[in-house]
Parts: C-alpha cells; structure tokens; sequence
C-alpha cells in the first residue's frame, strides 16, 4: 500500500511537471493571426488587421509589413520600439497603422490586389508571421442590351444574330447570361450560339460583350429576350439585369380574315363602315379587296381600298352584299382570300294617307294610315303632337266624332325592330271646323258706380272666330291658334248697371253669345282706385258681428271700471274706507251684524255678474240698492 501511494504521488508529480513545462514552451512562441481574405471597393481604405501573442513578461520588438509580388517580398512599413517608419515609396501616404496593429491602405487601387505579411519580432523568443490576401472589386455598370432591329426571317438557313449585351468596368471580369421568356440559353451550336469576349481597359477594369446567335419560329413574335451580368462580392454571387427586348420577326401569311368595323353590330343607313383585310404574316402582304355580284354568274368587281381597307362613309342599303378579301402568299405560292356579307339596314317610303293638311266638320269621322318600308319588321305608333300622348300602336289611327278639341298634328312613328336608333317620324294637320264656342266664366260680376272694370270673354273656333262687345270700350285681343281671349275695360255707369254687357264670337259657321250682368257690391268699404277685375268678392257677415259683439264687451267693461272706481274714492273721502287696511272688502249696512251681508267684491267680475247682490235671507238687491250700503274692508 506505501508502494502504491508513493508511485500514485510520483505519476502526479510527473504530470504537474510536464504541464509546467509545455506552457514554458507555448509561452515562449510568437504566434501571428490574420484573416485568410480582405475584400474592398475600388477607390476605399482597406483594414488588414494583425493579431499575435508572445509571453506576458516579454514584449514585441518590431512589426514589419510586406507585399509579396510573385515570390519577392517587398517591405512597405514597419515599426521598431513604438516608431513607425515607410519603406515603400508606392504606398507613401497611403499606408497607417492602428492602435490595434491593423495595417490601413487607402484609396487602393487594382495593384494592390496583393498578398500582404505581416511580421512580429520578440527578441529572443523569435519571429512569427502571417499573411492575408487583399482582393479589389468594382461593381460593373449594368449591361446595356441592342437587339437585331433589322428582322429575322423564320426561314433563314444560317443562325442568325438576335441582339448583343454589354457590362463594362467590373473587377474582377463579370460573366453574361442569355435568357428567352425567363429561361437560361445554352449554347448548343445548333440552335444556339453564344460569342462572348473580354477586354481590359487601359484602367485595369474590364468590359465583357456576348452575342447570342438563335434560330426563331412564328411563335418568337411575342417573345422577350434580356441578359444578365454576374460577378462575386463580398463572398456572395451578385447579379444585374438588362431591359427585355422583342423581336422583329418575319413570317409568311397562313390565314386571311375579312372584318367588318361599324359603330354597332347592326350596320344602319348613314354609319361609317370600314371593311378590313387581317393576315397572321409579317409583314403583311399585299390585299385586293373585290365586291361579288351575286346571281346565276357571280362577278367580281374591283374596289379602291388601300392595301386592303375600304372606308364606306353614309352607307347605303345599295352597299349591302358579299365582299372578298384575296391576297397571293410566295412562300406557298397559294391563294388566300375570305370573304364577309354585308348587310345595311335602312327605313325609307314613310308616308301618312291621307296627306295634310285635312280638313274635317265638326262629328266627322277620319281614318289615317301610315307605311314604309324597312330591311326588318317595323313597328308603328302614334302620338298627338310630336312629343305629346301616345295614341296607339298600328299602322291606322281612327278618329271618331271629331271636335274642335281633335284639331291638331298627329305623329307617326316608326322604327325597324332590333336595330337601335333606326327610326323615322312624320306628321298631318288635322283641322276641325266648328262654330265659336264661348267659355268665359264671368257672368255676375260685382261692381262700385264710376269704377273702371275689365271683362273678359274667351272663344274657340275654326276658322279662327271674332269677339265683338255690345259697348264701346278699350279692347285687347290675343290669339292662340283657334283660340282668342278679349278683354274690354269700360267705367261703370248707370246705363251700364241697367243693361249688362254682351260678347259675341263669330266665323263662317255661326256665333256664339255671353251675357255679363252687372251688380253694384253691399259693402260699405270705398271702391279701389283703378281697374279692377270681374271676380266677385264674398264677403262673410256673420264673422263681421261676432267682431263687433265684441268690441261693444270691452267698451262695456271699461265704463263699469271707470263708475266702481268713482264710487271708491267718493267713500275714501267720506272717510268710510281707511287707508291703512288692505286685503278683501265686506260689503254690508253700518249698523248691521257681520254676519247678515258679506259680499267679496273681486276685480275680475264682469259688469253683467255685479248686477245683483244677495242679502243675508237670499233675496236679491237691484244695483240701484247698492249705493245705500256701506263698504267695510277686512283682512
């Protein structure tokens, strides 16, 4: 046991040893760090930092710094003690240290894309170094991308050229990638050939180009191409887009379409119509656009269209019919045409029997008939006046019993069904003859002697009637077609209250006649001052009495006032009513009980209710008995 515990002691002891002994050893080694890479922009300041590690109670003696250009190692700063110094004439000015002991270069340039060492000496415990790789970039400009304006025809034997990309001053080289409709291109040789090429400038950047060289087909029409730069930064991959572009390609004609362009689906009489040639090639060829003459041997008629559009302005139904579009296709060496039918609906022969004006009697009977001639069913209406009452639909209007009220224009209207906007109208004067019929309303009109009345007569007819008045006066007449109105102004007099007043409306047909009476007016009030008019005026008597009833109760109220007044200060100067008592008043006899006559005499009571007071028994005083009484006011 004492053997094994000094053996355990032992292998301890050796252990601690060697410890102590390996750390001797690492502390007595310079070790330098540094980052494998150090990227930065043209034109930036660059960091290289430097970490080492040398033994806590030793210290660096120097720290040099190189760049290695192929295998010789060229000195550009260093430091000895804490002093700085450059060696190196082509970083002078440009080159610092940190605190930290990271090299700064800046305003680098492509040459310093370099490998830099950097070195630490501690005396006797050595040197350690080591190194970074410094690596420069510039970002390219964005590619600039010029497609083949020129065509490219589907059937060329050689691939031909579709457009060319451009990136220039990037560092390191960037490369160029194809792309058709969001696709990678390949090269294949076959169908795809790509020529790219590298140039550097005399700056040290570089400017890379590709062509990319492709066979197209009909379908590349709607196509889009663009490149796409790509280059490395900061350790990622970076790209840049061009602007898509799209081809001009060249195809032969398969198809031929005639296309008719009108303001609506159904072509009227009067529209602008454009018939069209449409092919699928490109570019598009030459069209002849022919009218066919149906019959039992169709012709064909050449038309002035310009390479294949023919504008027709105000068509007419005589331009209906059948229309070829031909054009010759030299790639095929065939014949393309199609064809199309117009067809222009028109409304024309609008006519009314009988035609106007017509002339009716009174009661007659009239019938009116109205027809055309459309590309389509018609319909028909008809309306009094253009824009007045729809009558009926139909072809015939009856009018029965006419009067003069019938008298008028009568509309018919006509439009094509199913086609919208495609209607016409036209209208007859209907006149009806009759006696004047006279529909004045004044019959009784009230009056004041001497005033100046106007009277009014109206009357109806056709042929148009005349108003002629019993008497003399000033007349004015107004005409509205078969209808006058006359108004005659005339002063009231004693004669005229007598006799009335007559109006008469005549034509070739007979007259008509109106009796105006005349009627002096009841009220008292003064006649108005100038014309008036011969409306009669009521006037309602009994809301006139109740007025009157009473404003004779107020005037009553205030004399009974004014005589209770009197009596009060004839008593007060009597010395009967004290002054210094207020209050309610009881009314009774001086040597009287108080309680054989107490009257309340209120304010409130109206002369009829003071008449009468009571006495002590019931019996009732005349208002004559009250003035013997005396007045005792109590509280």
């Amino acid at each position: 046991m004492a053997l094994s515990g000094a053996a355990g002691s032992l292998r301890l002891l050796l252990g601690w040893g060697l410890l102590l002994w390996g750390a001797t050893v690492r502390a007595s080694k310079v070790e330098v760090s540094m980052l494998e890479t150090v990227e930065v922009e043209l034109g930036q300041t660059a960091r290289i930092p430097c970490n080492f590690s040398i033994p806590e109670e030793s210290n660096y003696a120097y720290i040099n710094w190189f760049y290695i250009n192929k295998r010789n190692r060229t000195k550009i700063y260093y430091m000895v003690r804490g002093q700085v110094f450059e060696a190196e004439p082509e970083y002078k000015g440009r080159v610092a240290m940190e605190d930290d002991f990271t090299l700064t270069i800046s305003r680098v340039t492509l040459r310093d894309a370099r490998t830099f060492v950097c070195q630490v000496g501690a005396g006797s415990l050595g040197v350690g170094e080591n190194r970074t790789k410094l690596h420069i970039y510039k970002t390219p400009e964005p590619p600039e991308i010029q497609v083949n304006d020129a065509g490219i025809p589907v059937t060329s034997k050689e691939i031909p050229k579709i457009a060319e990309c451009v990136s220039k001053n990037g560092f390191p080289a960037p490369n160029i990638t194809w792309y058709k409709n969001g696709n990678p291109l390949w090269q294949d040789n076959t169908q795809v050939n790509i020529l790219s090429t590298l140039t550097k400038e005399s700056s040290g950047l570089y400017t890379v180009s590709s062509i990319l060289f492709a066979h197209v087909s009909r379908e590349d029409r709607q196509s889009h191409f663009h490149c796409e730069v790509s280059y490395r930064l900061l350790g990622a991959d970076q790209t840049a887009t061009s602007e898509k572009v799209n081809l001009t390609v060249f195809y032969s004609t398969e198809n031929v379409t005639l296309v008719i362009h009108s303001p609506q689906p159904q072509v009227r009489e009067g529209d602008e119509v454009t018939l069209r040639c449409e092919g699928d090639g490109n570019p598009p060829p030459e069209y002849s656009l022919l009218k066919v003459q149906e019959g039992a041997q169709p012709e064909e008629k050449d038309l002035p269209a310009s390479n294949g559009v023919l504008t027709l302005r105000k068509v007419k139904k005589e331009d209906s019919g059948l229309y070829l579009c031909r054009t010759f296709d030299l790639d095929s060496m065939k014949n393309l045409e199609d064809t199309v039918k117009l067809s222009v609906n028109y409304l024309e022969g609008l006519k009314i029997t009988p035609e106007g004006p017509i002339q009716l009697q009174q009661g007659d009977v009239l019938a009116l008939t109205c027809d055309a001639r459309g590309s389509r069913p018609l319909e028909f209406r008809w309306k009094k006046e253009k824009k007045g009452k729809l009558l009926g639909p139909g072809k015939q209007l009856k009018l029965s019993n006419v009067t003069l009220e019938s008298s008028g224009n009568y509309s018919c209207e006509v439009a094509v069904t199913g086609v919208p906007g495609l209607s016409r109208s036209k209208q007859v004067y209907v006149a009806v003859h009759a006696k004047p019929q006279i529909s004045s309303k004044d019959s009784l009109v009230p009056v004041q002697p001497n005033e100046l009345v106007t009277l009014m007569c109206k009357a109806a007819a056709l042929p148009e009637p005349k108003i002629t008045w019993s008497i003399n006066g000033k007349v004015q007449n107004h005409t509205d077609h078969h209808r006058v109105i006359s108004n005659l102004t005339v002063q009231v007099t004693p004669d005229l209250l007598q006799s009335g007043v007559t109006c008469t409306a005549t034509n070739v047909l007979g007259n008509s006649s109106h009796h105006i009476t005349l009627k002096l007016r009841t009220t008292t009030m003064p006649p108005p001052i100038g014309n008036t008019t011969a409306e009669p005026i009521k006037k309602e008597q009994k809301t006139q009495e109740s007025k009157g009833v009473i404003i004779v109760a107020v005037i009553v109220c205030i004399l009974v006032i004014a005589v209770l007044g009197a009596v009060l200060y004839f008593l007060h100067k009597k010395g009967k009513i004290p002054c210094h008592r207020t209050g309610k008043q009881d009314i009774t006899r001086p040597d009287a009980r108080k309680d054989e006559i107490v009257v309340e005499v209120k304010s409130d009571k109206l002369p009829e209710e003071a008449g009468l007071l009571q006495g002590a028994n019931g019996e009732k005083r005349p208002a004559g008995d009250q003035a013997e009484k005396y007045i005792d006011l109590r509280n």
